[in-house]
C-alpha cells in the first residue's frame, strides 16, 4: 500500500457525518463553528449534532425545557449520592461525574426511554385512543407492575409535571409538535387511575418522554438526553463535596456508625 491510500483508508476508517476538523477548521455538521458560537443556544448545538439539523425556535425551546427540568432531584438520588461519596475519595471531578453517570441504568435513569417505548405502542395501536391505553397498559403490566412514567415514590403530584405539559400543549396550538403523545400519556394515566381512589399521576419521566416523542427523538436518545441534563447536577453536587474537606464520605454520618446495627 502507498502512503497515500493509508492515508485515506485511515481518514475512511474514521469518516463522521457530525464533525470535520482539519488545521484551521472545525466543522459541526458541516456547519463552520465560528458561524454557530453565539448564534445557537446549547440545545440547539445537541439538536443540530444528534439529529443533523437546526431545530425550530419552538423546537429548541421544548427542548431545553425538558433538559432544565431533569437537572437534579436531590442528594438522595443515587447517581448523586456516588458522586458524592467519589467527590471525597481523591479520585478528581471528572471521575466523581462519571461514577454518577454510570448508575444511570434501567431502574435509576431509564425509565423515561422506556416510557417513550410505552407511548411509541399506544400510538401505534390500531383502533381508539382509549382501546389503546388499556391494552397497551395491561400487555406493560403483564411484565412488570411498575409503568415507566407514572407516579412517584416522594412526590404526591411531580411539581415539573404540569410546566411540562403546559408547555406541549402551547407548542401543539402553535404547530410546533403534533400532540399525539401527549394525548397517548393522558389515556395512559386515565386508564391507570380508573376505579382508583389513590391517583397515579404521570411524573417527570412521562412529562419528558412526552417531549421527546414529540420531538421525534427516538426512545434510547431519550435515555441520552436525560444523562445530559442530570450530569448539571451531578457535577454541581461533586463541585460542592470536593470543596467540604471531608475524607471518605460514607452512607451514613461516623458519629451514628457505633450505634448502627442493622437487620440480620
Amino acid at each position: 500500500m502507498t502512503a497515500e491510500s493509508v492515508r485515506q483508508e485511515v481518514a475512511d476508517w474514521w469518516a463522521t457525518g457530525v464533525s470535520r476538523i482539519e488545521p484551521g477548521v472545525v466543522e459541526l455538521r458541516g456547519r463552520p463553528v465560528q458561524e454557530l458560537i453565539g448564534s445557537l443556544s446549547f440545545p440547539g448545538m445537541i439538536w443540530l449534532l444528534v439529529r443533523g439539523d437546526l431545530p425550530t425556535p419552538g423546537q429548541a425551546a421544548l427542548l431545553e425545557a425538558a433538559l432544565v427540568a431533569s437537572v437534579d432531584h436531590g442528594p438522595q438520588a443515587p447517581s448523586i449520592a456516588a458522586a458524592r461519596m467519589a467527590a471525597t475519595c481523591g479520585i478528581g471531578l471528572n471521575n466523581a461525574m462519571a461514577t454518577g453517570v454510570n448508575l444511570l441504568g434501567d431502574v435509576h435513569g431509564g425509565a423515561g426511554e422506556q416510557c417513550v417505548e410505552l407511548l411509541t405502542d399506544v400510538v401505534a395501536f390500531d383502533g381508539a385512543l382509549e382501546e389503546a391505553a388499556a391494552a397497551t397498559v395491561a400487555a406493560w403490566r403483564s411484565r412488570s407492575r411498575y409503568l415507566p412514567g407514572f407516579g412517584h415514590r416522594f412526590h404526591p403530584v411531580d411539581p415539573r409535571r404540569d410546566p411540562l405539559l403546559a408547555l406541549v400543549d402551547a407548542a401543539v396550538d402553535e404547530g410546533v409538535v403534533e400532540g399525539r403523545h401527549a394525548a397517548a400519556a393522558r389515556a395512559v394515566e386515565t386508564e391507570l387511575n380508573r376505579g382508583r381512589a389513590r391517583p397515579v399521576p404521570m411524573n417527570i419521566d412521562g412529562a419528558t418522554a412526552v417531549i421527546y416523542a414529540e420531538l421525534g427523538f427516538p426512545a434510547p436518545l431519550a435515555r441520552g438526553l436525560f444523562v445530559l441534563s442530570r450530569s448539571v447536577g451531578i457535577l454541581a453536587h461533586a463541585w460542592e463535596e470536593s470543596r467540604s474537606g471531608q475524607r471518605n464520605k460514607g452512607p451514613i454520618p461516623r458519629s451514628i456508625l457505633p450505634s448502627y446495627h442493622p437487620a440480620p
